[in-house]
């Protein structure tokens, strides 16, 4: 390409063919280089740099575009069409003061007026300034459709869903599909939680990006075919395929479909990391946190960084840190960035973030916190209960669809804090104090999973209410029961200590056969797939028999959940298998337990076993941050297979003492 420039002139015709051929075949990458380097020796060429602009606008390099329109401005002042393209390029790079300013030196010329009062509503919008933006749309024709697009936006922005639907509705029947008028309107029914409705517009937007755009490779990198970046082009900006994907991965995500989220993630069209737009940078870590969260924690502190950033960022990363524990780090962010505390933190979510953090150096003061908070919340739902019936009374459809929506926004904002406040007694093993604090609330959450979740383990706690704990744990399984995995193990392992617990055998016997037949169909079709309910539930009933101290039957139960190794071996069975054993070894040393020889040698030859398969299996979970940046115990024995050596030399001490 090189030899190429130095042998053409800039007034070579073949050199202009050759130029915009290459951008009538998206080659942006490389038009940029070749027009850079023949800038260099031209560096004052007007087409030149006018074609050099417009490829960095077209690969959305808004701030390369906007330097290259300077130039030319510069050069050509009394061009205000250079003036508009770069007031733009200013715009989309967030440069809202500077974007105005240019705007403002722009002369009426090729009926240019109305673009630039597009424009400058488009930087009032940006800055946040509502009333402006609304003062500047009116000023724009009313039958022009871009102003009933530009009014949706403004009644979005003022949560007035419904309306800004309306609008988006109208244009999109007045030009017809529109894949960005048609996200508008997708997103303007997952806020009002039409999430079929959304999905039917997001479903629209793909296909017509996967029939009309192939190049964009959508959906290979879900099927595993390793594909080339297709960058950040002005194609894939106007698809709104990035946009489509991400709402569906925040439509799956609310509706709990975890894996979908993610699919829809890795559907949307390959860009290199670097690449990626904020919006799908926080999607992409919040949607893994679970898997890789100190990818997540690093990729929210960088979006943090960057202006602008998606609203729910700085939200988000406050409670995940709270999540994880990471509570001086929240009170660190907190007291850092009180300007965005105002601009991003609800009131509730501020108090709510200041009692957990509260929490960690006062306890009474933090559950005193959480008390005023759930009051407020009781009354506020007492109120939307109300609603509801006045509304059903007078038989309004929409009006007792709007107070349902409110009633159950107030109850999803109430039951964390009910959790936190319980989750004080829970860390003081006061069990009757939590459920008391739960009896309290029956009256809304009587309904709610996560409520009813946390009462069985309530009740499973106190060691005398397995049978009331088995009535809250069976709707939960029975719900799923056709898909019984999806349902946590913890639950599927508790239920069946609940039924062991209560003579009721038959029940967990046929409740783990459920889970083994479901588990062989899942090996048979993924082969190399890790799958744990099975093992956990024996984990826990072993468990359960260890600490009652039939350690016979107990330790028996322990080492059949790990089988087979190369599948159930991990790092959290290994962990609470190493206990039951620790535990074991304690009461044969203090001589509290006599086993016979052969469970000892076959408690030997388990270990064995781990030793064999436990290589690669870690025993320190990744922690999102390293408290010291010197680990003190060695890398080579965090591992099970140094762990179950050790374990197995103790036993065979034993054995000869």
């Amino acid at each position: 390409m090189s030899n190429f420039i130095q042998n053409v002139q800039i007034k070579d015709g073949e050199y202009t063919k050759t130029i915009y051929g290459m951008i009538k075949e998206q080659r942006y990458m490389e038009t940029i280089h070749v027009l850079t380097n023949l800038l260099e020796g031209h560096p004052d060429s007007r087409p030149c740099l006018a074609l050099l602009a417009h490829c960095y606008f077209y690969t959305q390099d808004f701030v390369a575009a906007a330097g290259a329109y300077e130039k030319l401005v510069q050069l050509y002042p009394e061009e205000n069409l250079y003036k508009l393209y770069y007031a733009q390029s200013l715009h989309q790079a967030c440069m809202y003061q500077e974007a105005w300013t240019v705007c403002s030196s722009i002369i009426d010329q090729h009926n240019l007026e109305i673009k630039v009062r597009k424009l400058q509503a488009a930087i009032k919008y940006g800055q946040e300034d509502i009333v402006a933006a609304k003062s500047l749309v009116d000023q724009c024709p009313p039958e022009d459709v871009d102003t009933d697009v530009n009014l949706g936006c403004l009644l979005y922005k003022e949560e007035q869903y419904e309306q800004a639907l309306k609008k988006f509705s109208t244009a999109l029947q007045i030009v017809g599909f529109r894949p960005h008028l048609s996200y508008n309107v997708a997103l303007c029914y997952f806020k009002l939680k039409e999430y079929a409705l959304s999905l039917k517009h997001i479903a629209d937007i793909i296909e017509q990006g996967i029939r009309e755009h192939p190049e964009l490779s959508v959906g290979m990198t879900t099927e595993g075919i390793e594909v080339r970046s297709v960058g950040n082009t002005l194609t894939l900006h106007e698809t709104a395929l990035t946009e489509a994907f991400n709402l569906k991965a925040a439509i799956e995500y609310q509706l709990k479909n975890y894996e979908a989220a993610r699919e829809a993630l890795t559907d949307m069209p390959p860009r290199s990391e670097e690449e990626l737009d904020a919006v799908t940078l926080h999607n992409q870590a919040l949607i893994n946190m679970d898997t890789t969260p100190s990818e997540g924690f690093e990729k929210f502190q960088f979006l943090l960084q960057q202006n602008p950033f998606p609203p729910e960022t700085f939200a988000n990363l406050l409670l995940l840190y709270c999540k994880y524990q990471y509570y001086d780090l929240a009170a660190d962010v907190l007291a850092e960035n009180v300007h965005l505390t105002y601009k991003y933190l609800t009131p509730y979510l501020y108090d709510f973030l200041d009692a957990l953090i509260t929490q960690q150096t006062s306890p009474e003061e933090a559950y005193r916190k959480f008390d005023d908070l759930a009051n407020k919340h009781t009354e506020t739902l007492r109120k939307a209960t109300k609603q509801v019936q006045e509304a059903r009374l007078n038989h309004d459809n929409h009006a007792v669809k709007r107070a349902v929506n409110d009633y159950e926004e107030a109850l999803e904002r109430y039951v964390p804090i009910l959790m936190a406040q319980a989750k004080i007694y829970w860390e003081l093993g006061n069990y009757v104090q939590v459920e008391k604090i739960f009896h309290k609330s029956v009256e809304f959450c009587n309904e709610h999973d996560v409520w009813k979740l946390n009462v069985a383990h309530t009740l499973f706690m106190q060691e005398n209410k397995f049978k009331e704990a088995t009535g809250f744990y069976e709707p939960i399984v029975k719900k799923k029961y056709d898909n019984i995995l999806d349902v946590s193990a913890i639950v599927l392992a508790n239920l069946c200590v609940s039924y062991i617990m209560t003579s009721q055998n038959a029940e967990a016997e046929e409740l783990m056969k459920k889970i083994e037949k479901e588990e062989e169909t899942i090996s048979f079709e993924e082969q190399d797939k890790k799958l744990f309910h099975l093992c956990i539930v024996n984990l826990v009933i072993g468990t359960l028999y260890c600490s009652k101290g039939n350690y016979e039957f107990g330790i028996s139960r322990v080492m059949k959940s790990l089988e087979p190794y190369n599948k159930k071996l991990g790092t959290d069975t290994w962990f609470y298998a190493k206990r039951c054993f620790l535990s074991l070894l304690e009461q044969l040393a203090k001589q509290l337990v006599v086993l016979k020889d052969s469970t000892l040698q076959e408690c030997v030859q388990f270990l064995e076993h781990c030793e064999v398969y436990g290589r690669d299996v870690q025993t320190v979970v990744e922690q999102p941050f390293d408290i010291q940046e010197v680990p003190t115990i060695p890398q080579g024995k965090q591992t099970v297979t140094y762990e179950a050596r050790y374990l197995k030399a103790l036993f065979l001490k034993l054995q000869m003492s």
